[in-house]
């Protein structure tokens, strides 16, 4: 069986939307200051917003190659 003739699972049923999940929640958590309530600065707080990003951009941007290499 070619690697092209296996179904695409869904989204949710993958490692990589486990660990992007993982990602985003850990970057939400540090950008709303929880993580170090003390001494979350404003570049703490950007640093977990632009981990929740880049973690939701390349889960779409694997989820767009697995869909159009079907």
């Amino acid at each position: 069986m070619a690697s092209n003739d296996k179904p695409i699972r869904a989204g949710i049923k993958t490692t990589e939307f486990w660990l992007t999940l993982v990602a985003q929640i850990l970057g939400v958590v540090i950008a709303l200051g929880y993580a170090d309530p003390d001494g979350a600065g404003t570049w703490d707080k950007v640093a977990g917003l632009v981990i929740a990003g880049l973690g939701a951009f390349g889960y779409t941007v694997a989820r767009s190659k697995v869909k159009a290499a079907k």
